[in-house]
């Protein structure tokens, strides 16, 4: 997800005012796609639950089972308790699994070492007990991130970076597989969807990090690969792109091929282009846009419906100077009408109450009035919160307010709806 430094870990309408839940578009139905059933039943209301680096689960490294276990359950209960309706939980944090996957070692963030057996399922665990709460479980996935360094020697003995060093990319001090090999792409894929195939999670869920934010001074390493695969691009910078929408049209198709009615969506940045630079863009001046620095064209894939709902991360405070909240989600709504693609806000809770953050998030009420403008646009299917351990502490009560005022009831068990 994307924080005020940059690059980060990391839905509105119906569901912030609490009306009745929207009804699926002409295009939906003609497709057989279908808002979500968090969407459907009162607004998605969602919380991350970030594993990289210990970030919000488990509370660090080497926990026994017992206690990784109970903290999770903890985090779904505080969940219910705040009115929301689904969980993403970051199942694949560094190219490692939170579940016994065949393609990837054992994550790290459980035992301290990776490849190490933690002694139960936590994916598994976590889908019984969402489903068993009326939550929605969405498995949340890094595609390309191996480690937030640059040493292999430092990775399991197995680890497939490891066993194909030509596979990585070290940039800006951290590992990355390299988006422009096809045995990459399909590598990923086939770590993915095998969570899908042994889990009935409700959605895939994919955050911001697509080919990594730019490092001042520094240049992604991919020239083999390019001269390879790149001849039909004379612009390293559309081939990148097309690599990046081949991972998703990919992985889309074999997704409804795998587990027909789960849902795929992508959390980006909240910027895809600058008016500056496209008179298709934001009225912002972003430093950072998903086009042009992530190679991540967003708004193609909402386009070509090869997703099923879109999280922008729209992180800013309403009237920012370059990057608003209210001109972002004008952009966001007017982008997804007429598609049948769900959009649900992403909303920076832990901004709330943080004393090196700008004057308007010291504001209790701050994130409600979030609420209530996407409330006023119906487009906008609910939001997602950043994250568990804000939700948890919800310093000054900035989550507490949002509540009172938008979800006056729980809403209808996603499962059930």
């Amino acid at each position: 997800m994307t924080t005020a430094t940059g690059a980060a870990f990391a839905v509105a309408g119906p569901g912030a005012s609490g009306a009745s839940a929207r009804r699926p578009s002409i295009r939906e139905r003609e497709q057989g796609r279908e808002p979500s059933r968090a969407a459907r039943s009162g607004g998605f209301r969602g919380m991350w639950v970030a594993t990289v680096a210990n970030r919000d689960w488990p509370s660090r490294a080497g926990l026994t089972a017992a206690e990784q276990r109970a903290e999770l359950l903890a985090h779904l209960d505080k969940a219910v308790e705040r009115r929301l309706n689904a969980v993403v939980l970051q199942v694949r944090p560094t190219a490692d699994a939170l579940w016994p996957s065949p393609h990837e070692p054992w994550a790290q963030c459980l035992t301290g070492t990776q490849g190490r057996d933690p002694g139960w399922d936590p994916l598994g665990t976590a889908v019984t007990e969402a489903h068993a709460r009326g939550l929605e479980l969405h498995a949340w996935f890094n595609p390309y991130r191996v480690a937030n360094h640059t040493d292999p020697a430092r990775l399991a003995a197995s680890h497939p970076a490891r066993l194909h060093p030509e596979w990585t990319v070290a940039y800006g001090g951290k590992l990355y597989y390299n988006p422009g090999l096809p045995e990459v792409r399909r590598f990923v894929q086939d770590a993915v969807l095998d969570a899908v195939r042994r889990y009935a999670v409700d959605a895939v869920h994919w955050d911001d990090y697509f080919y990594p934010y730019p490092v001042e001074g520094e240049s992604f390493a991919d020239d083999e690969a390019y001269a390879r695969h790149g001849a039909d691009f004379p612009d390293r910078a559309d081939w990148r792109r097309r690599n990046t929408d081949l991972l998703v049209s990919e992985t889309s198709a074999r997704i409804k091929e795998v587990r027909p009615g789960t849902a795929f969506g992508i959390s980006p940045f909240g910027v895809w282009r600058n008016i500056a630079d496209d008179p298709a863009g934001s009225d912002t001046r972003a430093g950072v846009a998903t086009y042009d620095h992530l190679y991540a064209d967003t708004r193609k894939w909402i386009r070509e419906g090869w997703i099923d709902h879109v999280v922008p991360q729209l992180y800013w405070h309403i009237g920012h100077p370059s990057t608003d909240y209210t001109t972002l989600l004008d952009w966001w709504h007017a982008t997804v009408r007429g598609t049948g693609v769900g959009l649900y806000v992403g909303e920076a809770l832990y901004k709330a109450g943080d004393p090196g953050q700008p004057e308007a998030w010291q504001d209790p009420k701050e994130l409600s009035r979030h609420l209530a403008l996407a409330a006023e646009r119906p487009g906008v299917g609910g939001h997602c919160f950043f994250a568990a351990k804000e939700v948890t502490e919800d310093r000054h009560g900035a989550l507490a307010t949002a509540v009172a005022d938008h979800y006056p009831t729980r809403a209808r068990p996603p499962r059930t709806a």
